[in-house]
This record gives structure tokens, sequence and C-alpha cells, in this order.
């Protein structure tokens, strides 16, 4: 599971940025998370809290905001949502689409104390 290392580096960015603002304890952590990243959310949520344990992020409401595929079709030009990697445009059925969003996973914010 794969989650289980993104987590991980997850709560040591936010551990790191606190040793750099001074900040003691995160109220709540924002996560951006992309349809077609190849994270499973909820797999995210289980490993939040066993890593967080005994830590500064221990107890914080682990916030996840979806963000769906996005891709540019050369075909018809247009910027369209995209369900899957390789999938047909859902405007003119072609598969000339190029991914342009939906891939990433990043700390959107933290509420701290």
């Amino acid at each position: 599971m794969h989650e289980m290392a993104l987590t991980e580096s997850i709560v040591e960015l936010i551990e790191e940025e606190s040793r750099k603002q001074g900040f003691a304890r995160v109220r709540v952590v924002r996560l951006e998370i992309g349809a077609l990243s190849h994270v499973e959310p909820e797999a995210i949520r289980f490993c939040f809290e066993a890593v967080a344990h005994g830590g500064i992020v221990e107890g914080a409401r682990l916030d996840i905001v979806r963000i769906p595929g996005e891709g540019w079709c050369l075909d018809c030009a247009k910027i369209v949502g995209v369900e899957e990697r390789f999938g047909p445009c859902p405007e003119c059925g072609g598969y000339h689409v190029q991914v342009t969003g939906g891939e990433d996973m990043r700390v959107q914010e933290l509420e701290v104390d």
C-alpha cells in the first residue's frame, strides 16, 4: 500500500514546517487528491490516523478535497473532464486527450495553533 508511505511523507512535511514556523499543534490538514493520482482517499485517511499517533498532527482533522481529472482534447480543441487515462473525450469521442489536471496530491492548507 503506497498510501502509507505517502501519508508518512505528508506528516514529515508538516513536522518540518512546524519547526520552521514554530507552531505546536495542527488542528486541520486539508489535502487535495486528484482523481487521476492513483491515491485512494480512504486509505490515506486510515493511514493518517496511524501515522499521526504521538506526533504534532495527532488528533487533527483530515479534510480531503477531490480534484476532478481534466484534459485537453486535441481533436475538438476543448478542455474536458477526464474520468480515466486514455479514455475517450466526452465531447467528441476522440482518443487524443492530453491530461492537464487531476494527477496531483498536495497539502492545500493547515490550521495550526
